[in-house]
């Protein structure tokens, strides 16, 4: 299971870092068209979204009583339906301004790096108590890795389209 879950980590990071680095810092900041974030805004969001977990899962745990990964075709089902669009929680919402591609860069391979060792390092089927996200159950430490992936999957799929859209493609 865990080599799965890092292959998965890899592969995901990958591709996002991918498609980050085909924008220009200019591109990067630029408002697509009305409505929108911009590129760096998605990074942010997912910055904010995915930091934190090496504390939550350091946090209270319990042996948990049900399959371990029961939530993630749920997750798969409700984030990657990229015709469904999705309003994202105050707390989550990216500050309108001027972001560093560099820093940006930098926050996400800190990301990638905090799952791969808590990957590594945590039993993947204990259930996390601290924290949990409005509709469902708390989530495994799996749970949540595996939410981490799926969200940023959705947001490498925006980040694409916004590519295209700035560079007329």
């Amino acid at each position: 299971m865990k080599e799965t879950v890092q292959n998965n980590i890899i592969e995901t990071f990958k591709k996002w870092n991918e498609t980050v680095s085909s924008f220009t810092q200019e591109e990067l900041n630029t408002i697509p068209y009305k409505n929108s974030w911009t590129a760096a805004q998605v990074i942010q969001h997912i910055i904010l979204a995915c930091s934190g977990y090496p504390e939550l899962f350091a946090g209270n745990t319990q042996k948990t009583i049900r399959k371990y990964d029961a939530h993630v075709p749920e997750l798969e089902r409700i984030f990657l339906d990229f015709n469904t669009k999705m309003d994202s929680p105050a707390f989550l919402k990216p500050e309108a301004k001027e972001y560093s591609k560099n820093s940006l860069t930098i926050q996400i391979l800190t990301i990638e790096s905090d799952l791969l060792k808590a990957s590594e390092t945590y039993d993947l089927t204990l259930t996390c108590l601290d924290f949990q996200i409005p509709g469902f159950e708390n989530f495994t430490i799996f749970e949540w890795i595996n939410f981490g992936l799926i969200h940023t999957q959705r947001h490498t799929n925006q980040l694409n389209n916004i590519f295209k859209y700035l560079n007329k493609l």
